[in-house]
């Protein structure tokens, strides 16, 4: 690979987070969890030269490559070719936060993502697009991964997630998998994502909306942050949740609770969630 890149005179850009992955462990790890089969359609984000893309192929994927680097869009054609038939890639140029991606279900994201657009990216694959994967494999920050596998919400990733999948850290990942190293450590983290998720996207987006009004006081207890809304006091008495706590100290099932008892008038209510729902069954 890096024979390939200086053959092409090509310095990787960190700003677009162009940190390719040079650890074969790690790639076969990432294919192993992916749980590739022939068939299988693939949307990659930000495949670079296309080291993860070639993997895919090999295994029979049909894959659809989203790359916002004008330069690699040759090069990663040509670096795939060098071992397999590219008749089942699809290449589309562009910011994958903004370019139409079409997905047939279904379909899994397998992705060495630029770890700038983890968040605006989980929340458009699993909220905004009309069909969500059925798995989401990717390669992204260590602490990013830590705080959304997390027992309690650390975080609004990690409300997100648990509301539309079962997120697991598959293994970290060091500094030297990669050329450049990043400055961070990484981590593989899988979602296995439910066949219905906990809630309407409707109600997703309200419990969202309160999380984030509850974690702008990280350091305030909920009283301050949750109280100061319209009948907040109310609905925490009503879900039983002390108002003393701390908002990063709550579950996924206890923000449900709290966005279901606000009354009409609030901006978070609307419509109740949506009973939990069994995970999605296995399509390989």
């Amino acid at each position: 690979m890096r024979s390939f890149l200086r053959q092409y005179s090509i310095r990787l850009d960190k700003e677009l987070g162009q940190h390719f992955l040079i650890n074969e462990s790690i790639l076969g790890t990432i294919i192993e969890t992916a749980k590739i089969k022939p068939g299988d359609r693939i949307i990659e984000i930000g495949p670079g030269i296309g080291i993860l893309t070639r993997e895919l192929l090999k295994r029979g994927a049909d894959v659809t490559a989203v790359e916002l680097d004008e330069r690699m869009l040759p090069l990663l054609q040509q670096f795939v070719q060098l071992k397999v038939n590219c008749q089942k890639l699809i290449v589309v140029h562009g910011n994958a936060l903004h370019t139409p991606l079409n997905p047939i279900p279904p379909y899994k994201v397998v992705a060495n993502i630029p770890y700038a657009i983890t968040s605006p990216l989980l929340r458009r694959l699993l909220l905004e697009l009309p069909d969500r994967p059925t798995s989401l494999t990717l390669l992204i920050q260590r602490e990013v991964a830590e705080t959304i596998c997390a027992p309690t919400t650390e975080g609004i990733l990690n409300v997100l997630v648990r509301l539309c999948g079962t997120p697991t850290i598959i293994r970290n990942v060091p500094k030297d998998a990669f050329l450049p190293p990043p400055e961070v450590e990484s981590a593989i983290l899988h979602i296995e994502c439910l066949e219905q998720p906990l809630a309407d996207r409707e109600t997703i987006q309200r419990i969202l909306r309160l999380t984030k009004h509850a974690m702008s006081g990280r350091r305030k207890m909920l009283r301050n942050t949750v109280g100061s809304l319209p009948e907040g006091m109310d609905a925490l008495s009503k879900t039983g949740i002390n108002p003393e706590r701390r908002p990063q100290t709550l579950t996924v099932e206890e923000w449900m609770r709290l966005e279901k008892v606000f009354r009409d008038g609030t901006e978070i209510t609307e419509k109740e969630s949506k009973k939990p729902t069994k995970p999605r069954k296995p399509t390989n």
